[in-house]
Order: C-alpha cells, then structure tokens, then sequence
C-alpha cells in the first residue's frame, strides 16, 4: 500500500499475510525516491517488534543526494537506532550480504537496496561472462539470491526487500526482467500540471488503484494526499 511510503497517523499498516515480500520502487531522477525508501525503512522499524531495517547503498550516492524527511518526524527518534547502513560498492557486496543471510541469529524487518541497478557495471560484467548482456545476466544471478535469501527469512519471521531504481521516460528498460523476480512494484510519475508534485502508484492489472501524490517542499517529503486513480 502506498501510505508504507509516507509518515501517517497510523503507526501499523495492516498487512495482508500473503503480501509480496519483495518490491520494487522506480522512477524518474529527482523524484524524492531515496526519501520515500528512508520513510519506509522508519515505518517497518515501527511496524517491527525490535528488529532492525538493513539499508545496502553506495556512501558517496548516499552523501551527496541524503534523504528528507517527512514533517512531523522527530530526527532524535529511538527508531533511527534501528535503522543500519551498509555501504557496498558493486554487486559482489550485495552478493556477499546475502549469501550470509542465512547464518542471521535474527532477521531484520526489512532489508533495502538502493539504486540497485548502479551496483552494476556494464563493463565488468560483460567481461566476467564474456556476453554483451553480462550486465542482465549479473542483475537476474542477484536477484535470484536475494529472493533465496528473503523466503528463507520468511519461514521465521517476516522479512521485505526493497529495491529502487532510476529510470528516465515512462517505464524502466530493466521492466521485463524485475517482472520475472518482483511481484509488486511502484512507481513515480511527475504530474502534468506545472505543480511539482508527483504521483506514487502500484503497478496493477485493477481499474482503480489508491495512488498518493507527494512533493519534496523546503527540504522535506510532504504527502499531499491519497487519491484513488486509474
């Protein structure tokens, strides 16, 4: 649901329990992503009873575009605590988180990936499997393992992945493989209307979905509203 991405009244998000454990956030630059996965990573660790969210980011990305907050969030909250960063350079650092996963004592609520497809270098994956589409194939290897590692999880408590990506025009070129591996995605779409506002909506085959429309104002991420749309 989209409110997950926004900082609410509600405090829990009842969650259907076949829900997808892993999602996808796309979209356009610019369009207050890395603020949307931080509010989410603060209402799992919320929704959580204790257990940590687990960001995997790029730190130079991470310091030069720093998420904002919601208004109202209080940045001296116990639940920053439970947020942990790990910085990882390429696809191997994922790779190595997740190939551990399973020796986890507890599993965190939540485990996020930032800029996913950035973790992936063109040339270096071509060469290591010697295919112009090493890249596809790199990202497909990835992903397969993360979902290993997140069933797994699920078998003791629950556990979401969360991953993002850049993308400019309407639809990401990397749609057709994220498909095959991710059940839900969201996307952001800037709005027509000159106002600056952009649209949140789940990718859905239901004539009418809940949408949010938000906006990055004065350094901070300010939902607008909730709208139903088509």
């Amino acid at each position: 649901m989209v409110e997950r991405f926004f900082s609410t009244d509600r405090t829990k998000f009842e969650l259907p329990g076949q829900s997808d454990p892993i999602i996808l956030l796309s979209g356009p630059p610019s369009s207050g992503k890395t603020s949307l996965l931080f509010q989410f990573a603060l209402n799992c660790a919320a929704e959580s009873n204790g257990a940590a969210v687990v960001i995997l980011c790029n730190r130079q990305t991470l310091e030069t575009r720093p998420p904002f907050l919601s208004k109202g969030v209080d940045p001296s909250s116990d639940l920053f605590q439970r947020i942990q960063f790990k910085y990882v350079d390429d696809d191997e650092g994922i790779k190595n988180y997740f190939a551990a996963f399973h020796l986890h004592h507890t599993f965190p609520a939540s485990v996020i990936i930032h800029d996913f497809p950035d973790f992936f270098d063109q040339r270096n994956c071509e060469d290591r499997y010697n295919n112009q589409r090493g890249r596809d194939l790199a990202m497909v290897r990835v992903l397969a393992l993360c979902r290993n590692a997140i069933e797994h999880a699920n078998k003791r408590s629950r556990c979401e992945l969360v991953l993002s990506d850049t993308h400019k025009g309407d639809a990401t070129r990397l749609l057709y493989i994220y498909k095959r591996w991710i059940p839900c995605i969201y996307t952001t779409i800037k709005e027509s209307d000159g106002s600056g506002s952009f649209i949140l909506k789940k990718r859905s085959s239901d004539k009418k979905t809940r949408c949010a429309k938000y906006s990055i104002a004065l350094q901070y991420l300010v939902l607008e509203g909730i709208v139903d749309c088509c």
